[in-house]
């Protein structure tokens, strides 16, 4: 078969290959504000930042920082919600060479204890919403540098905060203050290669600790570039003045990182800054603005907005220019609605691992239903028997996805036992078990692995198991994911009991509270004699599904 012989199905302006920038990432910022220096790069609730203003404040942050010791090779944690002090504070370690750890601002203490032991944290971003968390991870862990924001800090009108009112321990720095002080717009003279890693992205693992992809200046770059392409045909029809995305998906997680904050700087369009899902904040967000140039989303806030009463007046029509899903299969009924309000629609598969971008529907080209899409550039994919790993599969068999390409990451941080399992010469083993088609159009149709997607989260069991083992009287616990018309999935946790003891579905939830981030805590709990293993005693998760979806095909 020839290789990559899906290229007949690429839109007529994307090319099968690409030059890519030999730039690091936070260059894009210089280039933006070279371009266009007084069209606004950031809007929060109607307050603007320049591209300009936003490169001297990334320019000074990255002073400050140095300032503060910190250098190149150095992990920086940037703990905060889409906002100008995440900006600045991701463009701003990159500036030194620092590499970035997006962490999730709903982790919990001990989650972040985890993440912060395993890559040495140097330096953390945070923000008053979460210091009581904060408190307690400094307590067990030394983080040289902690800086604290307010997120009003960045809207007119509010009163910047200070670092008496916000409760700061002497040797923590106020954002704001610290950036006021570093008055140098001269950039950093650190040299940062393509090859340097530029990001820790954590994903789940089937250990059930989390594993940092790291993802190399080169990668982002790739990725940026082929979320830029892919959607050209809406850039190259779009003034520059007029470009803008809605910045919903948050920025720590990768499809964030890629197809918002990076696409974003790279085209020169301005984010409309959202800090949390609110669907009414949202909706009203949304009658206010008059058009979108881009809208990423996951299905579950699609589902939300699409499916809200005042969706049907609010002209989505006129205001969308391209509406893209990913994060999560998209439920075809979702695709249906979005083509029923005339709202042009994209949908992709990525994964932390190849920096958010792989397999997408082309534009303006066939479109399949039910398929996740054909290759980006540069990429190439195989389709192998998950018994062995190597043979490859007829076309139209089932087999585990496997992919390479310039934005596969480089490996694991510190894990090398991992990466040798999941990366081998270059592939990367998904975990996906997919069918490839005669025209290149991939199809996924199960999961290798037990993870679980709840509102476009990768959340992993064996995770949740640990938690629910530590209740005194639990003797067995296995999580798995059931079909949920709003998240996706949500997680159902099938526990036995220690003899003798009795419990209830409140006090198994109520004991995940400040162990688990809300959306990876159990919703349903079920009481059972035994959970069903195999021979050598491993929990049987697929038979546990499989009784939960007969279940509701019965329902039906």
């Amino acid at each position: 078969m020839e290789t990559r012989f899906w290229h007949k199905n690429y839109d007529y302006n994307v090319p099968t290959t690409v030059r890519y920038p030999s730039i690091p990432v936070h260059e894009l910022v210089h280039i933006a504000a070279s371009i266009v220096p007084n069209k606004p790069a950031l809007n929060l609730y109607g307050s603007e930042i320049t591209f300009n203003d936003l490169r001297r404040q990334v320019v000074r942050m990255a002073n400050a920082l140095s300032g503060l010791g910190v250098r190149k090779g150095d992990r920086v944690g940037v703990h905060l919600p889409n906002s100008p002090q995440y900006v600045i504070a991701y463009y701003g370690a990159m500036s030194l060479g620092a590499i970035v750890v997006n962490l999730n601002p709903m982790y919990t203490a001990e989650e972040l204890k985890g993440l912060s032991e395993n890559t040495g944290l140097n330096t953390l971003f945070t923000f008053d919403m979460v210091l009581p968390n904060i408190r307690n991870l400094c307590e067990n862990v030394e983080i040289k540098n902690v800086i604290v924001t307010k997120i009003t800090d960045y809207i007119n009108g509010f009163e910047v905060s200070t670092p008496e009112e916000l409760g700061l321990k002497e040797s923590w720095h106020h954002f704001s203050r610290l950036l006021e002080s570093s008055t140098s717009t001269v950039p950093p003279r650190v040299t940062v290669t393509p090859q340097d890693p530029g990001l820790i992205q954590f994903t789940g693992g089937t250990t059930g600790l989390p594993k940092g992809a790291v993802l190399t200046h080169r990668n982002i770059l790739a990725a940026t570039m082929h979320a830029n392409l892919w959607g050209s045909h809406l850039n190259n029809n779009t003034p520059v003045e007029q470009r803008n995305v809605l910045a919903m998906l948050p920025f720590f997680h990768v499809y964030g990182d890629i197809v918002v904050l990076n696409w974003a700087m790279f085209n020169c369009a301005t984010m409309i800054l959202v800090p949390r899902f609110d669907i009414e904040e949202i909706m009203g967000m949304l009658e206010s603005i008059p058009r979108i140039q881009f809208f990423p989303a996951v299905p579950t806030m699609i589902g939300a907005i699409l499916n809200h009463p005042k969706a049907e007046s609010m002209e989505f029509d006129k205001k969308i220019g391209l509406l893209n899903s990913g994060g999560a299969p998209c439920p075809m009924s979702l695709i249906e609605r979005a083509k029923a309000l005339n709202i042009c629609f994209g949908e992709g598969w990525g994964m932390s691992e190849t920096t958010a971008m792989g397999i997408a529907n082309p534009n303006l080209g066939l479109k399949k239903p039910g398929s996740i899409g054909i290759p980006v550039p540069d990429n190439d994919i195989r389709i192998v028997d998950p018994n062995d790993g190597v043979t490859e599969v007829k076309q139209g068999e089932r087999g585990e996805l496997l992919i390479k390409g310039p934005q596969v990451m480089s490996g694991y941080w510190e894990n090398p036992e991992e990466t040798a399992n999941q990366l081998k010469d270059g592939w990367l083993y998904t975990g996906d078990v997919a069918i490839q088609d005669e025209d290149g159009y991939v199809f996924l149709v199960d999961r290798t692995k037990d993870m679980i997607i709840a509102s476009g989260y990768n959340i992993y069991p064996r995770e949740i198991d640990e938690v629910l083992y530590r209740h005194p009287k639990v003797a067995e616990a296995a999580a798995i994911g059931v079909p949920d018309e709003y998240r996706g999935e949500t997680i159902k946790a099938f526990i036995t009991l220690k003899p003798g003891e009795s419990a209830t579905e409140e006090e198994i939830i109520e004991f995940c509270k400040d162990k688990l981030a809300a959306y990876k805590r159990p919703k349903v709990v079920e009481f059972r004699e035994t959970i069903p293993k195999s021979a050598v005693g491993k929990v049987l998760r697929k038979n546990l599904r499989a009784e939960e979806e007969a279940k509701s095909a019965k329902k039906e």
